[in-house]
């Protein structure tokens, strides 16, 4: 047996390992710059923990496999993958809950950007609502900034003069919808309901974001009377479910 076949036999059981190894690195980049591209209108920590989580979830299927190309155990490796799937929640937790209590607040919570709240004993204007926190400018001129799951778990006040007329209405239509056509379907379809609506205050619909995917709108309408919310909420997604079929139909 020449040297070179001792080599051989002595690396061959690890030539698989080593190829997916390499290939695990090279998609977890991939992923990276991928999530990355689709995350890149997010915060800075948010795409940061966006891709970081992204590359984890890659390294560690790949290490999986590769630890089974070298024969290990796979009642080790779902441990493994147990304890590192348990670490990256309680890593992310924080991060997580206020993340997704700025989606619930909204929809559910009735304030925006200009209201004035009060929540955990601090009051000011919302200045910012951000996907980790809501900034608040105090009377004092500080920057109170409260962390969003706090909208969710706390009592939020808002003190805004009749803030109760406003129902704010978060809508994401995709970038290929006729956003002028849209508009103006909408505003044919909700002045049906001029008679819940305060006439003074016509519905306003700004844009929030937009990219070549989609585009994030904001819909601003006023009530006449306090106890038709949850009525008038409802019956306004109703229309601009129907609008946006009726608008993408039309474009066909």
């Amino acid at each position: 047996m020449t040297v070179l076949d001792t080599a051989w036999n002595l690396f061959a059981p690890y030539i698989s390992f080593v190829v997916i190894v390499v290939f695990t690195i090279i998609f977890a980049w991939l992923v990276s710059l991928v999530i990355g591209r689709l995350v890149r209108q997010s915060s800075p920590q948010l795409a940061g923990a966006a891709r970081r989580l992204g590359i984890v979830v890659v390294v560690a299927v790949g290490g999986t496999v590769a630890l089974q190309a070298l024969g290990v155990s796979p009642d080790v490796l779902l441990l493994m993958i147990g304890l590192l799937g348990v670490t990256i929640l309680v890593a992310l937790r924080e991060p997580l809950e206020n993340y997704g209590s700025k989606y619930f607040s909204d929809i559910y919570t009735p304030f925006k950007v200009g209201d004035t709240i009060r929540v955990q004993g601090f009051s000011g204007k919302v200045i910012e609502i951000n996907a980790m926190t809501t900034i608040l400018l105090s009377d004092e001129e500080q920057l109170v900034s409260v962390p969003n799951v706090s909208m969710i778990r706390d009592v939020v006040v808002n003190t805004s003069p009749q803030a109760w007329k406003e129902v704010v209405v978060p809508i994401s239509i995709s970038g290929n919808v006729d956003l002028p056509a849209f508009e103006s379907e909408l505003r044919k379809s909700l002045s049906k309901l001029r008679m819940r609506l305060d006439r003074r205050f016509p519905p306003v619909l700004t844009t929030k974001a937009r990219t070549p995917q989609s585009t994030d709108l904001s819909l601003i309408v006023m009530l006449r009377h306090p106890e038709d919310r949850d009525a008038v909420t409802v019956e306004v997604n109703r229309r601009l479910t129907e609008v946006l079929a009726q608008v993408r139909g039309a474009k066909r």
